[in-house]
């Protein structure tokens, strides 16, 4: 990952945008805090697509406990 500090990218934002569409910069101040991370449109999609199937997958996980309801106890429920 590349690293720069925040004055440096405010004076070559550009540079570090167009960097970011190769791989994440991270941006760090007062020494080596962390401030920011620039990545790519292409790149933040994919993570949230990854967190949220992440979300479901422990969701699925979660309902899986849950106790067991058959088949007809649905059809009843409904009516049907």
């Amino acid at each position: 990952m590349n690293s720069v500090t925040l004055s440096q990218f405010r004076n070559r934002q550009s540079d570090y945008i167009a960097a970011a569409q190769r791989g994440p910069v991270e941006i760090t101040s007062r020494g080596a805090r962390r401030r920011a991370v620039v990545v790519s449109p292409e790149f933040f999609d994919r993570a949230i697509a990854a967190l949220e199937d992440q979300a479901d997958i422990s969701a699925a996980a979660e309902a899986r406990k849950e106790s067991r309801i058959s088949h007809a106890e649905v059809m009843a429920e409904f009516g049907l």
